[in-house]
C-alpha cells in the first residue's frame, strides 16, 4: 500500500515536464543546425534569419546558457573578446564617416552571432543535423546554379548571392561536408555527405569563381595532417583532391559550364597585364587595386579612410597619370579585391590586428581541441570522435575563409561575415559540449541510471557521505529508495519491508561515495 500511493505520489512520465523541455530545446535547436547550412545558398534571408533566430532563442534559454558561458569562459574568453575588439575598431572610426553605420552592422551581427555557441550547449542537438545540413545545401546550390547556367544561360550564375560569395560558400559547405562523410557511421548519411562533397564542388565551378579554389592546397594540407593522426580514413584524403581535378577536368570539357571560357579570360587577363595593356581586366583592375591599397595604407597607416574618402584619393592619382584608370572601369569594385588591404585601408593598422583576431584565435581554438584528444590505438577504427570532427571542421572553415580573402573582401558581404560567426560558434559548442561529456564520462560509476534515484529518495543528496536526516523522514526515504532504486539484486518488496520495520526505531544510514543507489538503512543502539 505504501508503494502504491509513492507511485501515485510522483508524476507520470508524461508530465514531467523538466524531460519534455529538455527533449524539445533539443529537437528546436537541431532545427535551427540543419536549416541554417541548408538554405543558406538557395535563399537571400536564411543566413540572416538563422543569426536572429539563434539570438532569439539564447534569450528565451538565458538561465541554461548564463550558465554554459561562465563555465566555458576561460576557454572561450579569447574568441569572444576577438569578435568584440572587431567591434569595437569599428565603432572607434564610425563617427565621422559616410558609412559609418554599415560598417558597423557587420561586426555587431558577427558578435551576436556567438548565441548559437550557447543555443548548442543549452540544446545539445545531435552533430548529425550539421552534417545533413551542410550536405543538403551544397545539394540545393548545386541545382540551383545548375539550371541557371545550364537552362537560363547566366554566364556568371550565383543564385540569389553574388557569384563570387556563392561560390565561396559553396566550396566551404563542400569541405565541411568532407567531414561530415567521415564523421558518420551510418551508410546512407555517409552517401548523402560524399554527394554534397562533390556537389559543392561542381556549384563552385559553375559559378566562375576562381579565387576561391586557393582555398583547396591549405584544405588538403591540412587533411593529411588529420589522416597522419589517423582522423580521416586514407582513401578519403586521397580521393579529394583526385575527385577535385576530375571534377575541373570534366567541367572544363563541356563549354556549356562556363569553365573553359573564364580560364582562358584569365590566361589572357595575365598576359595584357604582364604587356602593359590599358585595357580593364579582371586580373589587372586587381593588381593595381592592391598597389593603390599599400600606397593609401602608408599615407594613414593608423586610422585609415572610408571608402568615398579612399576612392577620392585615387581618382585623384588618376588624373595625375600616377594610377591606371582602369581600376575605376565599369563595374566600379567596391573594395580592394583583398580582405587584410581592405582592413588596413580602412581601419589602419587597428583594423588589421581586430581582422586577423577572429580568424587567428578561431583557429588556435579548434588546433586546441582537436589536440586534447588522443588519436586512436593500433587496432580501433580510423575516424574522428565528434569533438574531433567539430574541431577539424572549424579549422577548415577558418582557413577556407582566410584564402577566400586572398582575392575578394569576403567580410564585405553581410551573409559571407555572418556564415563564418554562425559557423564558428556553431563548431565551438559542439567542442565544448563534448568536452563536458568526456568529463562526465571519466566520472561515471557503475549503476549511473539510478543516480536519479538516488537523489529522489534523499531528497537531491549530492555525492559523497550523505548528511543525516531526520528520524521522521527515514520512513518516506526509505519508502522512496525503495519504489525507485532499479540496481542491486535484492528484491524491492523485501527491502521496502525492512526499511519500513527500521525506520521507526533506527538512525538513517549513510551513502558511500560514488553509489549508484543508497545503502540499507544500519540499526541504532
Amino acid at each position: 500500500m505504501h508503494r502504491l500511493l509513492h507511485r501515485l505520489h510522483r508524476p507520470h512520465r508524461l508530465f514531467d515536464w523538466p524531460v519534455q523541455r529538455r527533449d524539445v530545446r533539443q529537437a528546436w535547436s537541431a532545427l535551427l543546425v540543419l536549416t541554417f547550412p541548408l538554405l543558406s545558398l538557395v535563399t537571400g534571408f536564411a543566413i540572416g534569419l538563422a543569426g536572429f533566430l539563434f539570438l532569439f532563442t539564447a534569450c528565451l534559454w538565458w538561465r541554461g546558457c548564463l550558465v554554459a558561458l561562465r563555465a566555458h569562459w576561460p576557454q572561450t574568453r579569447w574568441v569572444l573578446l576577438a569578435f568584440l575588439l572587431h567591434l569595437a575598431c569599428v565603432l572607434a572610426l564610425a563617427p565621422g564617416r559616410t558609412h559609418g553605420a554599415n560598417a558597423v552592422d557587420g561586426p555587431l551581427r558577427m558578435c551576436s552571432a556567438g548565441a548559437a555557441m550557447l543555443v548548442v550547449q543549452a540544446g545539445r542537438p545531435s552533430l548529425r543535423a550539421l552534417w545533413l545540413g551542410v550536405a543538403g545545401g551544397a545539394l540545393l546550390g548545386a541545382g540551383f546554379v545548375g539550371w541557371q547556367r545550364l537552362a537560363l544561360g547566366m554566364e556568371r550564375p550565383g543564385g540569389l548571392l553574388n557569384p563570387i560569395t556563392f561560390g565561396d560558400l559553396a566550396l566551404c559547405l563542400s569541405l565541411l561536408a568532407l567531414v561530415g562523410a567521415a564523421a558518420v557511421r551510418h551508410a546512407a548519411l555517409r552517401a548523402i555527405a560524399a554527394l554534397g562533397v562533390v556537389s559543392g564542388l561542381a556549384a563552385s565551378l559553375l559559378t566562375g569563381s576562381r579565387g576561391g579554389w586557393l582555398a583547396l592546397p591549405a584544405a588538403f594540407v591540412l587533411l593529411a595532417a588529420a589522416r597522419r593522426q589517423a582522423l580521416l580514413p586514407r582513401r578519403l584524403v586521397l580521393g579529394v583532391p583526385v575527385l577535385a581535378c576530375a571534377l575541373a577536368l570534366a567541367a572544363y570539357a563541356v563549354p556549356q559550364t562556363g569553365v573553359h571560357a573564364r580560364v582562358a579570360v584569365g590566361v589572357e587577363d595575365v598576359q595584357r597585364y604582364l604587356a602593359g595593356s590599358p585595357v580593364a581586366t579582371s586580373i589587372g583592375v586587381r593588381l593595381d587595386l592592391w598597389k593603390a591599397g599599400l600606397r593609401l595604407a602608408a599615407e594613414h597607416p593608423w586610422r585609415g579612410l572610408d571608402t568615398p574618402a579612399y576612392k577620392r584619393r585615387m581618382h585623384e592619382w588618376v588624373a595625375a597619370g600616377e594610377l591606371s584608370a582602369a581600376v575605376f572601369a565599369p563595374p566600379e569594385p567596391p573594395h580592394m579585391h583583398n580582405d587584410a588591404l581592405q582592413a588596413l585601408v580602412t581601419r589602419g593598422i587597428p583594423g588589421l590586428c581586430a581582422w586577423a583576431g577572429i580568424l587567428l584565435l578561431p583557429f588556435l581554438f579548434f588546433r586546441a581541441q582537436l589536440a586534447r584528444v588522443p588519436a586512436p590505438g593500433p587496432g580501433l577504427e580510423a575516424g574522428p570522435t565528434r569533438r574531433q570532427s567539430a574541431a577539424l571542421a572549424g579549422m577548415l572553415v577558418v582557413l577556407a575563409y582566410a584564402a577566400f580573402g586572398l582575392s575578394e573582401v569576403i567580410f564585405w558581404s553581410m551573409k559571407g561575415s555572418l556564415f563564418y560567426a554562425l559557423m564558428v560558434f556553431l563548431l565551438m559548442g559542439w567542442c565544448l559540449v563534448e568536452e563536458e561529456a568526456g568529463t562526465g564520462a571519466d566520472s561515471k560509476v557503475s549503476g549511473g541510471a539510478a543516480d536519479i534515484a538516488t537523489d529522489d529518495a534523499t531528497g537531491g543528496a549530492t555525492a559523497g557521505t550523505a548528511s543525516d536526516a531526520a528520524v521522521p523522514a527515514a520512513e518516506e526515504t526509505a519508502g522512496n529508495a525503495a519504489a525507485e532504486t532499479t540496481a542491486g539484486t535484492v528484491d524491492k518488496a523485501d527491502k521496502a519491508d525492512k526499511a519500513d520495520k527500521a525506520a521507526a526505531d533506527t538512525a538513517p544510514g549513510r551513502m558511500q561515495a560514488g553509489q549508484a543507489r543508497p545503502g540499507p538503512v544500519s540499526a541504532g543502539p
